[in-house]
């Protein structure tokens, strides 16, 4: 029945800023803009698979959190300096200081975080190869290697 998430929304403070970011920045693409509400509709990676709705919002924004599908190689050796030449601070999930991909050994996923202007947490993830390994919690990748080069 279900076969994806096709879109979600988020709100934003300024929607041409906003717009402005997701597209030039991380290259998102402008689908719609609808002056009546207002609200612009951009599409997420190929073929209109996916959509980020950005809805103008004066005061009191509720930020969100959404994780942007992407390759291994890009988090482990692009992503930091793609952020930090866009003036973005990357972290991690500990929020502990350190801007080093970690896995969710309970997926297992490769993930990096990051807010856009308006607070709203955004995520570079990647699914690994391997098994649903829970007990280990959220470990660094060099972790994961190791136990995984066991097995």
């Amino acid at each position: 029945m279900i076969e994806g998430l096709y879109e979600t929304h988020i709100q934003v403070s300024n929607l041409e800023n906003a717009v402005q970011f997701y597209t030039k920045i991380l290259g998102l693409e402008f689908a719609h803009y609808d002056e009546t509400r207002p609200i612009a509709f951009l599409w997420i990676g190929e073929n209109k698979k996916a959509m980020l709705g950005l809805w103008e919002q004066q005061g009191n924004l509720q930020t969100r959190h959404f994780a942007f599908s992407c390759s291994k190689d890009f988090i482990l050796k692009d992503a930091n300096t793609f952020l930090d030449k866009n003036g973005l601070k990357a972290y991690n999930f500990l929020k502990n200081g350190s801007n080093e991909p970690m896995v969710f050994a309970w997926m297992p996923a490769l993930a990096l975080y990051f807010d856009d202007p308006d607070g709203n947490q955004l995520e570079f993830i990647h699914i690994l190869n391997g098994k649903s390994q829970p007990e280990l919690g959220v470990i660094s990748y060099e972790e994961w290697q190791k136990i995984n080069s066991l097995h």
